[in-house]
């Protein structure tokens, strides 16, 4: 019994790294459903419809959205700016653009940030300057000349950052009151959030608009360098982190899907502000944001703030829409990585994207075999045959705006090897094509997946993130509670339909993590 738990809380510290590791890296992981209990297999529809009641939604006359969730529980309100905007839509030798700009959006404006912006501006564009001049230098050897730049930008960037407020719209938002200030950057997407008491919304709408509106891109060579060190610490110091870039350059030939967010290290180095600016006067349009306010607010004001404040911006053009299509896979790919790490097995097979009408069959096939300890995977592989410390997986991998991934991975236990991961996994996914689901095994699942909904919705942020997003990746935030019905309609059949189809081997990724000899 001692060795099970050890065994268990070992595979439970490296799940949850890597777990940890996904989220960081793409952005997009979803959350882990737990088994609910069994009043919540009742019907979740009433429930539903009293919050579809309590929604809004306008958009201004440049084009941007608004959505709006009436919560007036407690005098609180959370708030989430979406741009359609990730790494997905990144120039080719330019990844990590819209994760550098996501660090940049907190610098602050003319008027945030800065004790003296004409002189800091000055400043920043000398900065540019010399930057570039002692690329060039660097690239000719010219040790003299790079000695003289390089004392050049540190004196400039002290001057600059003198000029620096730090955190200044941080401790706005704090000293109000708001929490939980943040962002995050997926291959689809740059959400930002963060929530205030209720009578702070004219604050909320005056800062964010601003934001957006007025940005200053300052300390840019300092993030630099604090994204670099993300990047080594994430994927070139981390035998996982190496694993994912390596899988997804794999399964992927054509998408960009197949490149890390954070952006290859040559290319963050080679980022400029300038790159930075052009990228966001393409994709950061008013017609390219949509917002989601949750909370105790009242829908008509919040209208008439929003055209005060967000009115201001200017109508822009659409930005251009991703093209690229990943060729149907044709036969096993395989990438194995000899790492000073304990042995990993991962399994990926594209599925269709988020608005796909078989996506609530995909959700429930990634629920019945990789969620918790009453899944298929943890029951084989862990608990009966002991070939693994824990199996999971989930399914939409690295994000599900376009088509996708599902994936499942493994680490293995000591007395076992990659190769009886790799059979046992392929025997649970077998099943599936020639045994029925049972409908008690069914509903059990589908109870998760209700469960795992209403526990999203419970929280303004939670309600403010699943609004946007299925409003975005599918065309109305309605789809959100239309999935419910969805799940509900998924049969044993349809299960059997799908499996046959997805896990083929034409259509399977492998990826090894083997210890260094």
């Amino acid at each position: 019994m001692i060795m099970k738990l050890f065994k268990f809380s070992v595979f439970i510290r490296s799940a949850m790294s890597l777990v940890c590791l996904l989220l960081l890296l793409w952005g997009n992981v979803p959350a882990l459903a737990q088994t609910p209990s069994s009043d919540q297999s009742s019907s979740i529809t009433p429930y539903l419809n009293r919050a579809i009641e309590k929604i809004t939604e306008f958009t201004l006359d440049n084009g941007m959205k608004f959505i709006i969730k009436e919560n007036h529980d407690a005098p609180v309100v959370s708030f989430v700016t979406y741009a359609d905007v990730g790494g997905t839509d990144e120039p080719d030798g330019k990844t990590g653009v819209a994760h550098f700009l996501e660090h940049l959006a907190f610098k602050g404006t003319t008027k945030i940030g800065t004790n003296n912006y004409e002189e800091e501006k000055e400043l920043l564009s000398r900065l540019d300057q010399i930057s570039m001049e002692l690329k060039s230098a660097r690239e000719t050897g010219n040790e003299e000349e790079i000695q003289k730049l390089a004392a050049t930008f540190e004196k400039l960037q002290a001057e600059a950052a003198s000029h620096v407020q730090q955190n200044a719209f941080g401790r706005i938002v704090e000293t109000a009151g708001g929490v939980n200030i943040n962002a995050q950057t997926s291959p689809d997407s740059t959400v930002y959030f963060y929530s205030f008491p209720s009578n702070k919304l004219e604050l909320w709408m005056s800062l964010e608009s601003e934001r957006f509106l007025d940005p200053v891109f300052r300390e840019f060579y300092k993030e630099q360098n604090i994204i670099l060190e993300e990047r080594r610490l994430r994927t070139e110091n981390n035998p996982i982190g190496k694993m994912v870039e390596a899988f997804l350059g794999t399964a992927f030939t054509e998408h960009p899907y197949k490149r890390p967010t954070i952006g290859y290290n040559e290319d963050i180095r080679n980022l400029t502000r300038e790159d930075i600016r052009d990228f966001f006067d393409i994709y950061y349009g008013p017609n390219n944001l949509t917002i989601a306010i949750v909370g105790d607010v009242n829908p008509e004001q919040v209208e008439q703030f929003a055209k005060v404040y967000f009115g201001r911006y200017t109508e822009k053009p659409e930005p251009p829409q991703l093209t690229k299509i990943e060729p149907k896979q044709t036969e096993t790919r395989e990438v194995t990585l000899k790492l000073a790490s304990q042995p990993w097995y991962l399994e990926g097979y594209h599925v269709p994207a988020l608005s796909h009408p078989d996506n609530a069959i995909y959700q429930v096939i990634s629920t019945l075999l990789s969620s918790g300890r009453t899944s298929r995977l943890y029951k084989s592989l862990v608990e009966e045959k002991q070939v693994a410390l824990g199996a999971q997986g989930f399914n939409g991998f690295p994000s599900d705006k376009y088509p996708n991934l599902m994936l499942f991975y493994a680490q293995t236990s000591p007395k076992a090897s990659i190769e009886e991961v790799d059979e046992a996994l392929s025997l649970e996914i077998e099943k599936l094509k020639t045994e029925p689901v049972s409908e008690q095994e069914l509903q059990q699942v589908k109870n998760q997946l209700r469960a795992g909904l209403l526990r999203s919705l419970d929280s303004n942020l939670g309600m403010g993130k699943a609004l946007v997003g299925y409003e975005v990746k599918t065309g109305s935030w309605r789809n959100l509670f239309e999935q419910v019905q969805a799940i509900d309609a998924v049969t044993t059949a349809d299960i059997q339909r799908v499996a046959k189809t997805t896990f083929v081997p034409e259509n399977l990724t492998i990826g090894r993590i083997l210890p260094q000899s």
